[in-house]
This record gives structure tokens, C-alpha cells and sequence, in this order.
């Protein structure tokens, strides 16, 4: 590395400093939390799977990043869709970090890019019921309340 940061082989940047189980990074050296691999192409159902598994072990920045892959993978129609999944995934990483606004603006981008596919959710992506969470988690981050960061449900 002569530039002092991290690259792969093509020279995009890649941070391979270890994480905590909310994203936050740990001095080199340290023993952080197990990543998901990057540009993993995985069906649906398998993302929905993965990111809810780490959800609920309270790990929603790493969900954040298998749903950051089904998002560049997806098909055009679907492309919103998984970004806002993967944009709650980081609003839920801001509350449970303790930052309200970021927490808000990601929460509030996250339910109104999925809120398109209401009408029919593919995938049995519960799209209403992840906007009204997402929407009342805003709110309550941006009251200045204390936040209930149980993870949602994705699908239906």
C-alpha cells in the first residue's frame, strides 16, 4: 500500500481495519466481528435470509452490507427496492450508535424508496410493515426518545 489505504486489486478502496457489530472500526490489530463478504451475488431469498439472521443478532450494519450486494446485483425493477432495504438496515445501525440524525434521514430515505412496492411487494417483502417501522423509528429518533431497535421483519 503506498497510498496509506486500503485497496483491493483493482485499487478500489476496501477498509480491512476489523469492525465491531455495528460497523464502527477497531484498531488494526484488533478482534472485531466476522464481515460479510463483499459483491456476493446471492438469489433473493438468500439475502432476505442472511440480512435477517444478522438483524436479529443485533448485527445491522453487516445485514447493511448483504442487502448493499443484493442491491447491485438486482435486477433494474427490484434496484429501489433493495437500496431501501439496505438503507433501513443502516438507519437501524445510526439509532442503535446513538445518532438520532442519522438515524432519521436513513430511516426516512429507506421507507420511501421501498414504499413504491407496496402494492406488490416481490419476494414476500413485508414493504408496509417495514415503512411503518422505519417511519415510526424516525420519529421517535427525531423526538429525541428513547428508541426500541428490535430489528424488523423483512418478509411477510
Amino acid at each position: 500500500m503506498t497510498s496509506g489505504r486500503d485497496r483491493d486489486d483493482e485499487g478500489r478502496a476496501r477498509n480491512a481495519r476489523p469492525r465491531d457489530a455495528l460497523g464502527r472500526p477497531l484498531p488494526y490489530g484488533a478482534v472485531g466481528e466476522e464481515r460479510a463478504p463483499e459483491g456476493v451475488v446471492r438469489p433473493p431469498a438468500q439475502a432476505l435470509a442472511e440480512a435477517q439472521e444478522l438483524l436479529d443478532a443485533g448485527r445491522p450494519f453487516h445485514a447493511h452490507e448483504v442487502l448493499e450486494d443484493a442491491w447491485k446485483s438486482a435486477p433494474e425493477p427490484e434496484r429501489e427496492l433493495w437500496r431501501g432495504l439496505a438503507q433501513l438496515a443502516v438507519g437501524l445501525t445510526h439509532a442503535m450508535r446513538g445518532n438520532a440524525r442519522g438515524a432519521v434521514t436513513l430511516l426516512e430515505r429507506g421507507a420511501g424508496n421501498i414504499g413504491g412496492y407496496a402494492a406488490a411487494p416481490p419476494h414476500g417483502i413485508d414493504v408496509q410493515g417495514l415503512a411503518a417501522w422505519a417511519l415510526g423509528l424516525a420519529a421517535e429518533a427525531g423526538a429525541g426518545r428513547d428508541l426500541d431497535t428490535a430489528p424488523p421483519r423483512l418478509r411477510l
